[in-house]
């Protein structure tokens, strides 16, 4: 087994190890009902569909461009020359409990042992980096590797309606995507991840070129309220148009105020429901008409023998 960081001539083989696992393959004929075709049917979104950038060759080049570029650190997996697995890292910097670390995005493998090899080398590379090895609390990635788990926070999904509110704020349009621009900030909302993790999928406008991508609204600002600054990504929601996901980046705690503010936008949008996740402990903030929808998720430290 060898392992090694992934180039861009690795695309094809990482697309194939991805689109191996769909068994059937869908989309909506005109009249709306869901067909079973062909892989060569679809075009490259009704792909995406399936299970993001690696289900095509297009899309996982481009994102592999992205990677390879700073985005983040793919590695994969070798057995006598040939590509068995494929793992997907980002090292990021943010306040206690997650500090310094590298999260462990995915490892997509033919087998354990190619697995365990991927995981294997990001803790050894996390180790001389002095940082920490996170993952999403997930048995089947975990059912790979021996190792000693230890939660760090729990993250819960609510919903909140858009409405006016007297508060004053300011929210601009900011599409720089420099990753310095949150370093050792916190992600309070919308951190299925991590916050480097995070901001590379939402901020990053790697995907413009894709038509119907750029169908479905998000909004990148930087936004003040109550004297602390913000970066925040309002996505729709891709099946009702009056809904968005909050995602947000800040330097301090969360406030009632900052809440406020960004119901206060999103009415102003023509938004109707926005949803937030948000750490367990940060849930009262919200205040008492947070409907919660019973999602929740770990995140974790991952530490090998």
């Amino acid at each position: 087994m060898h392992i090694r960081e992934a180039v861009l001539e690795d695309t094809r083989a990482i697309t194939a190890l991805h689109t191996a696992r769909v068994a059937v393959w869908q989309r909506l004929d005109p009249a709306g009902r869901v067909e079973t075709v062909a892989y060569d049917a679809l075009n490259v979104y009704e792909r995406w569909l399936h299970g993001g950038p690696w289900m095509s060759l297009e899309t996982g080049a481009i994102f592999m461009n992205h990677l390879l570029l700073g985005g983040g650190l793919p590695l994969v997996a070798e057995r006598d020359g040939a590509l068995v697995g494929y793992a997907e890292a980002y090292a990021g910097v943010e306040p206690e409990p997650f500090g310094a670390h590298l999260y462990l995005n995915e490892v997509t493998a033919d087998d354990p042992e190619a697995a365990a090899a991927l995981i294997g080398a990001l803790a050894e590379r996390a180790k001389r980096g002095k940082q920490a090895l996170l993952v999403t609390k997930n048995d089947d990635l975990l059912a790979h590797v021996q190792a000693r788990v230890r939660p760090l926070a729990c993250l819960r999904r609510f919903s909140l309606s858009a409405r006016q509110g007297q508060v004053f704020y300011r929210a601009v349009e900011s599409p720089d995507a420099s990753p310095k621009r949150i370093e050792g900030w916190s992600m309070p909302i919308g951190r299925y991840t991590s916050a480097r993790a995070q901001w590379e999928k939402l901020w990053a406008h790697i995907w413009d070129t894709l038509p119907e991508a750029r169908t479905r609204r998000r909004h990148r600002l930087h936004m003040t309220a109550a004297g602390q600054e913000m970066l925040i990504c309002a996505q729709q929601d891709m099946y009702d148009p009056r809904t968005a996901e909050i995602f947000m980046w800040t330097p301090k705690v969360l406030t009632p105020q900052i809440i406020m503010a960004v119901r206060d936008w999103g009415h102003r949008e023509g938004y109707r429901t926005l949803n937030f996740a948000i750490e367990e402990a940060d849930a009262g903030v919200l205040g008492g008409d947070a409907e919660g929808d019973g999602f929740h998720l770990e995140t974790c430290a991952l530490t090998l023998p």
